[in-house]
């Protein structure tokens, strides 16, 4: 038996492990695994090349709870290790990295998930055992090895009588992390970390059907038919699927093979993905993966952290800031990549440039699939459109990149329900909606029932009304502005249709000088300054008396405001402030006007506030009541 010290000069390497390596003790269990994972994929690796006679067989990893004895094992087929090599790899290598990592954050190892970064894997173990014993089987011809260390410098190695290759690792766990010994943690955790592992990982075993089996018929003294009970085998319950869908090749996959693999990264999800990208790049970085587009809403403050960042199948994260671009964290799917790092902190993560690459290169590949979809089967990309636009209109505004390849299939939809292109947009209302200073105006409404009288001018000349109703379409109109050439958004009941697309031919007044001098001072006096700006047009005779406004630029700060940016401007506390754009070419207008009496007057006057009120949606509690009566006396 050999017993020897641990080959590190700092003596408290173990409470360190401990109190720094990870905020969360559950991690053992997943590098123990992945550990295990690596000793048998090594082993393929060699029995593939015809490194000396290995018989690869269908090697598995198991998990065992001794609840009794208070311990747990994890056991696989891989590789296995001379005793030579467990002095190296566990005494000598490991602590190589031990004193990395003491030399660098013996003062402030605050971060979680640094300690694959150190090669220190097996030595979470000493986070919940006060004792682990190896007990390893090289698969070259050498006596097996037994390694038992109780979380002191201090080992002990002797030989073994284990005939199979492979590695037992036993933890003798600590009175203090006993939920390690319950099964239900440990398969909540296999699940967790290990549900996709390349190597099967059997944890206990299950009864099924034989599929051997053929149930006979048998007939009782009656001549009554039944059928025998079928009858059940005991198998190895494996936790794991090995396989899974993003390690294939797309040829190799259906569209019920890609929703399958969905229901299983999201059991509780019972709606279908609309569309799914699936992700296979190897230069100048390794990456594999699916995503998914599930139907979204117009909430920004949907779940993210639905996204699951592998590591050669081993669960690393499901935080994938930094690593997919932010308005692609509303997706669901898998991303695995051996270059980006095991255990490293989220600020390592974000400064690492094959990170910045991965992210350019997830942001294009979504960029090309929704090009395809849209040239491939525009109809059905039209149907969809409500249910992912929150993700593409986010994506134009945070991602320059996208923004341009958005333009090929980033959709404008009418209040009629047709969808144009931004190109297609252009050529349509080119002609039509360009004003006196050249400058094209797009017109839009946020609520189609709502806006409908000032829809129904706009169309009456012969405009296109767009449906513009998402929470950030403001900054999206923004950047639109900023980004082509001449051209400006305007909402509906931002004014008067002829002032929104002003074009030369003025319509004159009927009423002179005096006379709106006079109106606007008897209007100023009846309507509430605080809440309106009253203003004279001329306007055709046929378009309403009063029609109420909100300015473009008022509104749509304050919509900026409310879903971020446009702070500066301080519009978040101002009172709502409306224009009362006042036709002065209106018969209603003149009668106010020629009225004899003051107190009718005012009733004329306020009777077409409330009804212009009404169209805005305005009218509300008391008011609303008094109209309603006043209405009803007025019929009388």
């Amino acid at each position: 038996m050999t017993k020897g010290n641990i080959n590190v000069s700092v003596e408290n390497i173990f409470p360190l492990i401990k109190k720094f390596l990870y905020s969360d003790h559950e991690i053992f269990l997943r590098e123990l695994i992945s550990n295990a994972t690596d000793a048998t994929l090594k082993l393929k690796h060699l029995a593939n090349v015809g490194d000396a006679k290995i018989e690869y067989g269908e090697p598995k990893i198991e998990v065992k709870i001794d609840k009794k004895g208070k311990k747990l094992h994890i056991i696989d087929q891989g590789l296995g290790m001379t005793a030579e090599e467990v002095k190296k790899y566990i005494n000598e290598v490991a602590f190589s990295g031990a004193e990395e990592f003491l030399d660098k954050y013996k003062d402030s190892a605050k971060d979680t998930g640094i300690i694959g970064h150190f090669g220190l894997g097996f030595y979470s173990s000493f986070m919940v055992a006060n004792k682990v014993e190896i007990i390893t089987k090289s698969y070259k011809d050498e006596p097996a090895a037994h390694w038992v260390c109780d979380g002191s410098p201090e080992f002990t190695l002797e030989p073994h009588d284990k005939t199979e290759r492979g590695t037992e690792i036993i933890l003798h766990i600590m009175d203090d992390d006993k939920e390690f010994l319950e099964e239900s943690r440990i398969r909540e955790l296999l699940l967790k970390y290990n549900k996709f592992m390349p190597i099967p990982i059997k944890f206990g075993t299950k009864e099924i059907n034989d599929p051997d089996f053929k149930p006979k018929t048998i007939t009782d003294k009656d001549g009554k038919e039944t059928t025998e009970p079928h009858k059940k085998i005991t198998v190895d319950n494996i936790v794991n699927n090995p396989n899974p869908a993003w390690t294939k090749q797309p040829t190799d996959l259906t569209d019920e093979d890609y929703k399958n693999f969905y229901r299983e990264l999201y059991p509780m999800q019972f709606e279908e993905p609309l569309f799914h990208i699936h992700l296979n790049v190897d230069y100048p970085f390794n990456l594999t993966g699916i995503l998914y587009f599930p139907k979204m809403t117009n909430d920004l403050n949907i779940q993210k952290d639905r996204i699951q960042l592998y590591q050669n199948q081993v669960f690393v994260t499901d935080n994938v800031e930094g690593i997919v671009p932010e308005f692609l964290t509303m997706l669901r799917g898998v991303i695995d990549s051996p270059d980006i790092p095991l255990n490293v902190s989220r600020s390592y993560l974000q400064a690492d440039g094959a990170v910045k690459k991965i992210s350019s290169y997830i942001t294009r590949k979504v960029a090309d699939k929704l090009k395809s979809l849209f040239n491939n089967n525009r109809e059905d990309f039209e149907k969809k459109w409500d249910d992912i636009k929150i993700v593409i209109e986010y994506g134009m505004l945070s991602e320059e990149k996208f923004f341009e390849k958005a333009d090929a299939f980033a959709l404008y939809p009418t209040v009629d329900g047709t969808y144009y292109t931004y190109e297609e947009l252009y050529n349509k209302i080119k002609a039509n909606q360009t004003d006196k200073d050249d400058k094209l105006i797009i017109l839009y409404a946020a609520d189609k029932e709502a806006q409908h009288s000032y829809i129904e001018a706009a169309k009456a000349k012969g405009y296109e009304v767009l449906l513009l109703d998402s929470p950030i379409v403001s900054h999206l109109m923004q950047k639109l502005e900023t980004s082509k050439e001449k051209i400006s958004f305007a909402r509906v009941d931002a004014d008067h249709i002829d002032n929104l697309i002003k074009k030369d031919d003025t319509i004159i007044s009927k009423l002179d000088e005096d006379q709106k001098k006079t109106l606007d001072e008897l209007l100023k006096e009846v309507i509430p300054s605080e809440k309106f700006m009253v203003q004279l047009e001329a306007m055709d005779s046929n378009a309403s008396p009063f029609i109420i406004t909100q300015p473009e630029f008022m509104r749509r700060m304050k919509e900026m405001q409310q879903t971020g940016g446009g702070g500066m401007f301080g519009m978040g506390n101002m009172p709502e402030m409306y224009n009362l754009v006042v036709n002065t070419n209106h018969e209603l207008v003149s009668d106010i006007l020629n009225t004899k009496t003051r107190k009718k007057q005012e009733r004329l006057i306020n009777q077409s506030l409330d009804l212009a009120r009404l169209s805005q949606g305005l009218l509300k509690g008391e008011e609303l009541t008094n109209f309603i009566k006043r209405s009803y006396d007025m019929i009388k």
